[in-house]
């Protein structure tokens, strides 16, 4: 019968101890990335609604644009929480379809439209501030989020 003495530096296998620890290093290391995955859908959450609301409001600016006498006659300007314009003419159809837009894409969405002209000779300078409104709670944001645009439409007459 042989008889091995057996060796200091032998090992044969793993103990259930250093097992144990690493099934917890690896546990806290996907706890860790799963937390990460969910911050980082939060925050590209709201950052779409950020983007819905600069392409609205440059929606209704654009319709400004499009009808460059009812801009400057201020027929355009709603503030907000006012209930969308019923009527047929062409700022009213801008403004209701606008308005449904924001409610549409946006969570609790509203907008408000400010324009001013000023006169100057034959020249019309109309300064529109645009500001859309939403609850950003679910893109981990505040509760209400505003994205406000300042432009110029320049009239010619």
């Amino acid at each position: 019968m042989l008889i091995t003495k057996p060796s200091k530096y032998h090992q044969n296998g793993f103990s259930l101890i250093e097992l144990l620890v690493a099934v917890v290093v690896l546990s806290i290391g996907m706890l860790g990335l799963a937390g990460l995955q969910a911050t980082g859908l939060q925050h590209n959450h709201s950052a779409n609604y950020r983007s819905t609301a600069t392409v609205l409001a440059y929606s209704i600016v654009d319709s400004m644009r499009a009808n460059r006498v009812g801009a400057g006659d201020g027929l355009y300007n709603i503030t907000l929480a006012e209930s969308a314009p019923t009527g047929t003419a062409i700022y009213d159809q801008d403004l209701s379809i606008w308005l449904g837009e924001l409610a549409a894409r946006l969570p609790s969405g509203d907008g408000a439209v400010d324009s001013v002209t000023n006169v100057v000779g034959t020249v019309q300078l109309i300064t529109v501030t645009v500001t859309v409104q939403w609850d950003d709670r679910r893109g981990g944001g505040s509760e209400t989020q505003q994205f406000t645009l300042n432009s110029q439409i320049l009239d010619r007459t």
